[in-house]
C-alpha cells in the first residue's frame, strides 16, 4: 500500500473553497447575502454560543448575572452623588434621568468589549473548525441584548420610587432597542473584523466609548445645551451634537421613561423621526460592515 507524504496543513485550509476566490470576485450584494445565509443557517450555533457566553458570565461571579441589575444601579449613585453633591444641578428626579441612559450604554459598552475579542478570543476555534466566522460578534450582540433585557429588572426596581412616570410609554422600549439592536450589530462587525488586524484596538477602544459618553447627553439633556452660548452662537454645532446616534437614542428612552426636564412634561412618545432616520443609517451602516467583514474573513486565520 502506497504510503501518501505528510503535508502540514496551511493557514488557509480551513477557509471554505467559496472564501479562497479573490475578493473581487464577489460584490457587496452576493457578499451581504452570503453573510445573511450564514447566520440563518447557523442559528442553533449563534443559540449555543449566546447561552454559552451567559452562563460563562454568571460563573466568572459571585452574584453571576445579577451584576446587570446592580452595576447599573451603582454607576447611577456614582454619578448622582457627583453631579448632585459635588455639581448641583437642578434636575429633578435625577438617579431616574440618568439612568434611562446609563442602560443601554452600558449594554453598548459591554457588547463592544465581547465584539472586539470575538474573534481573536477563538483563534484555536477558527483554525479547527469550519464554520463562517459572522456568527461570534452575531452571538455576543444577541448575548448583549438578553443581558440588557434581565438589567430592565433594575429599572423597574428604580420605577417603584417614581410610580407618577410609570405608564404605558414604558411598552416603547422594546422599539427604541430594536434600533439600537442594528446600530449595535453594525458596530460590532466592524470591531470584530478590525481586531483581528489591529490588536490595540480594544485598547482605544475603551477610551473612545469614555470619550462617546460624556459627548453624549447621557448626563444631561439635548436642551442644556440650547442654554449654553456656544450653542447659540454656532447652531451648526448643535446640529452635529443631536446627530450622535446615543444623543437620539438616550433622548427616546428617557422621553418614554422620564419624560422632559426642561421644560419639565411627563413621559411620552419619543421622536419617531429621528427613530425612522437612525434605523435607516444604521441598516445602511450594516451593510457596509457586513461587506467589510466578508471581505476580510478568508484572511482571518491567516492573521491569527
Amino acid at each position: 500500500m502506497e504510503v501518501l507524504p505528510f503535508r502540514p496543513m496551511s493557514a488557509t485550509s480551513e477557509v471554505p473553497a467559496a472564501f479562497r476566490h479573490a475578493a473581487g470576485d464577489r460584490g457587496a450584494v452576493r457578499l451581504i447575502r452570503e453573510a445573511i445565509s450564514d447566520i440563518r443557517s447557523r442559528r442553533r450555533l449563534v443559540r449555543y454560543l449566546v447561552q454559552a457566553d451567559i452562563r460563562k458570565r454568571g460563573a466568572d461571579t459571585l452574584l453571576g448575572n445579577i451584576w446587570w441589575v446592580l452595576d447599573p444601579l451603582l454607576q447611577m449613585v456614582v454619578y448622582v452623588v457627583f453631579v448632585t453633591i459635588i455639581v448641583p444641578r437642578p434636575t429633578p428626579d435625577y438617579p431616574l434621568f440618568i439612568f434611562a441612559a446609563i442602560l443601554p450604554w452600558k449594554w453598548f459598552t459591554a457588547t463592544m468589549t465581547d465584539s472586539t475579542s470575538s474573534i481573536v478570543g477563538k483563534d484555536q476555534l477558527i483554525k479547527q473548525i469550519q464554520f463562517p466566522k459572522l456568527v461570534l460578534p452575531t452571538a455576543a450582540v444577541v448575548a448583549g441584548a438578553v443581558s440588557f433585557a434581565f438589567g430592565l429588572v433594575a429599572l423597574g426596581l428604580l420605577m417603584l420610587f417614581y410610580p407618577d412616570r410609570i405608564t404605558p410609554y414604558l411598552l416603547l422600549i422594546p422599539v427604541i432597542a430594536a434600533v439600537q439592536f442594528v446600530f449595535t450589530l453594525a458596530c460590532s462587525y466592524l470591531v470584530a473584523a478590525g481586531n483581528v488586524f489591529f490588536r490595540d484596538l480594544g485598547n482605544v477602544e475603551s477610551h473612545l466609548l469614555r470619550l462617546w459618553w460624556f459627548l453624549s447627553p447621557g448626563l444631561y439633556s439635548l436642551a442644556v445645551l440650547d442654554e449654553l452660548n456656544i450653542f447659540k452662537e454656532h447652531p451648526a454645532l448643535r446640529t452635529i451634537v443631536g446627530l450622535n446616534p446615543f444623543a437620539i437614542l438616550f433622548e427616546a428612552y428617557r422621553k418614554v421613561i422620564y419624560g422632559s426636564a426642561t421644560p419639565k412634561e411627563p413621559p411620552g412618545f419619543p421622536d419617531f423621526t429621528s427613530l425612522a432616520l437612525l434605523l435607516v443609517g444604521s441598516v445602511v451602516f450594516l451593510a457596509f460592515t457586513t461587506y467589510v467583514f466578508k471581505r476580510l474573513e478568508p484572511n482571518f486565520a491567516k492573521v491569527i
